[in-house]
């Protein structure tokens, strides 16, 4: 692996210290006992980097979410960590009936919002839920969605369970509790890459990458988890499977795409 590809991401780490460093500063002279509260200054810190960081990387996926989210996404589509909700825009109003965004960071539900309502998509209309909780729970997230009457036709994850705690076990538990049967899981991931050198830099960067975005781990073996789900009886979950890479992406990036349509069994 090139060096120059082994430290590609320094330009991406200066560049969010650059433009959340201040807001997060202003608010601890604000309030100062943010000081006493990791959780909370990471969410401003995250809201900061996202603003800026959002539609660039909306931009570099482009082709890969429309293949991916607006000719499948149908039903009730629920978006895992929704951020900015850059994902509405890939949503085909035909075939989505209702919108719920998943996201624990109360400083981006207000863009969720204007995104949504410019699609058509309105808490007052009954097709938008937001909801605060994190992936990880689980029984929050299915309570909410069976009190709104609802079930999950679409689970929609773009590069979130890099983040989430507890991976693995959380999206064992979305899938088994959250998604109806039947339903399908759309995702698009960087992972641990099958190459060992890449795989060595990206276990060696995660520490510290994970320090400034949020707990994102550049390391996880996402789409394998996911293609490795069992029911109770030892048997897949899934009727189908498509897993693929994004177009044009070389084998030695450290954030290393995977595209993935599962469909789960109806029974």
């Amino acid at each position: 692996m090139k060096l120059s590809a082994s430290f590609a991401l320094m330009s991406d780490l200066r560049a969010a210290i650059g433009v959340a460093t201040l807001p997060t500063l202003k608010a601890i002279w604000l309030t100062p006992s943010l000081i006493i509260h990791p959780a909370a200054l990471s969410r401003i810190f995250m809201a900061a980097v996202w603003a800026a960081f959002a539609a660039p990387t909306d931009e570099g996926a482009r082709a890969t979410k429309r293949k991916l989210i607006s000719p499948h996404a149908k039903g009730t589509v629920l978006d895992i960590g929704a951020g900015l909700g850059h994902s509405i825009d890939y949503l085909d109003r035909n075939m989505v009936k209702v919108y719920i965004a998943l996201e624990p960071n109360v400083l981006m539900h207000a863009a969720i919002r204007t995104r949504a309502g410019a699609a058509g998509f309105k808490e007052t209309d009954r097709n938008l839920l937001i909801l605060q909780c994190g992936a990880e729970d689980t029984a929050a997230i299915h309570k909410k969605i069976d009190g709104a009457g609802l079930q999950v036709d679409t689970m929609l994850s773009i590069m979130t369970f890099c983040s989430i705690p507890d991976a693995q076990c959380t999206i064992e538990r979305l899938v088994s509790d959250v998604l109806a049967p039947g339903g399908q899981l759309l995702c698009y991931e960087h992972v641990l890459s099958p190459r060992a050198d890449v795989a060595w830099w990206q276990h060696f960067w995660t520490p510290l990458w994970r320090i400034a975005f949020g707990g994102c781990c550049l390391n996880r073996p996402t789409h394998l988890w996911i293609e490795a789900l069992e029911d109770k009886d030892g048997k897949s979950v899934w009727n189908q499977r498509e897993v693929w890479g994004k177009d044009g992406e070389p084998d030695e990036h450290l954030f290393w795409h995977r595209v993935c349509r599962f469909v789960k069994c109806s029974n």
